[in-house]
């Protein structure tokens, strides 16, 4: 299998790896030590995004997206994961349902989201309904023409801020499973919609998860994204290259730990030595260098299944997500042992970095899920 970069990906990695580090790193700490990032600062940068051609790169280029292949989209996550989530999300990784956009919503809905006028989030978890699908219960009737919604959804990434929200909300209770839900565009103008509050969470400062409530909110049918019945394909249908980016972020993440590992531990010096000439701290350098690169190989390996269509994508995906998540939190526990008291405070970022890890097994697809997929594919083999 052929894992070189094509010239044209490597150029657009390299300019993101640029951007990062000349208009994202600056912020990194004033956020993370507020747990907060402005409004205006957020839009800024994202309007910076669009300017570059970054915003909307994993979006169809007949929705007005870049149209980057899987493994573009995955190069930029390797990008992304050195900075913090916060920033990462301002450089336009949208929801990949968005292409499922009508062309008579394109004025008022997708081409001002594409622009950074407005903000979207993604809203499908609940208080009692998270990897379990099936026990979503924000339901949709339709009443004198109308769409009334009710229910409430948790954790959902910058509904802060957000103009408008994709609700997952069940329409027909009696029918299966992939025709039971349909894909709501709420404005976060509509009366009924209240948004309640956003968590204090371990990590990802700066990132709001929030919950919010929709009480007899109507829209009409231009809001419905897709068509009814066709929640569930819209989910469906970009969870591979969703966590293969994501594996992409976690790469990038355990890079930029083993960069300062390396660093500092040839410039400090410890009974008489330079510390990585110990042997139990060159064993830790070693064992994370060779995850990474095995979480690398998985990665690429699912990439090229989604370009290319395979039907092992969802197992590929599956395995790339599972161990590049428990990857980086190996990684940057070991990285926090090799600076010892140095990376357990907030003065450098690994501390942060080693917070901010610990989401990546749940969100996505927790460990727990993704091993019961890949186990049912084997013995359904």
């Amino acid at each position: 299998m052929n894992f070189s970069i094509p010239e044209d990906l490597q150029m657009i990695q390299n300019s993101v790896e640029s951007y990062v580090k000349k208009e994202l790193r600056p912020l990194e700490k004033k956020i993370e030590e507020s747990d907060h990032i402005a409004i205006d600062v957020d839009r800024m940068l994202r309007k910076k995004s669009v300017a570059l051609g970054y915003y909307g790169h994993n979006l169809p280029e007949k929705v007005g997206g870049a149209g980057l292949t899987t493994l573009g989209q995955a190069l930029i996550g390797i990008e992304l994961g050195k900075t913090t989530m916060a920033l990462a999300s301002t450089v336009g990784f949208l929801p990949g349902a968005l292409k499922f956009t009508k062309p008579e919503q394109f004025d008022w809905f997708l081409n001002p989201i594409l622009n950074a006028d407005k903000v979207v989030a993604y809203a499908v978890t609940e208080p009692d309904a998270g990897s379990d699908f099936g026990r979503v219960s924000t339901h949709a009737k339709k009443e004198k023409g109308l769409w009334c919604l009710n229910g409430t959804k948790q954790f959902i990434s910058n509904a802060e801020s957000a103009d408008f929200i994709l609700v997952i909300a069940v329409t027909d209770p009696s029918a299966s499973l992939k025709s039971r839900f349909t894909m709501f565009i709420v404005p976060t103008s509509t009366p009924g919609y209240s948004y309640v509050r956003s968590f204090k969470k371990m990590g990802w400062h700066g990132h709001p998860l929030g919950v919010f409530n929709l009480d007899n909110c109507l829209i009409n049918d231009d809001c419905i994204l897709g068509h009814v019945g066709g929640g569930f394909e819209a989910v469906m249908s970009t969870i591979n290259s969703t966590r293969v980016h994501l594996s992409g972020r976690y790469i990038g993440m355990a890079s930029e730990l083993m960069e300062m590992a390396l660093n500092y531990s040839n410039q400090r010096i410890t009974f008489g030595s330079a510390l990585n000439q110990h042997q139990a701290l060159q064993f830790m350098l070693a064992d994370s260098d060779v995850e990474k690169q095995a979480a690398t190989l998985l990665m690429y390996e699912a990439a090229l299944d989604a370009d290319a269509n395979n039907p092992k994508a969802r197992i590929s995906a599956a395995r790339s997500k599972l161990y590049g998540s428990e990857m980086v939190g190996r990684v940057a526990d070991r990285v926090v042992q090799i600076f010892g008291g140095s990376g357990y405070v907030a003065d450098l970022p690994i501390e942060r970095m080693y917070r901010d890890a610990r989401a990546f097994r749940i969100g996505e697809g927790t460990s727990e899920i993704l091993r019961i997929q890949i186990a049912r594919n084997l013995i359904s083999a």
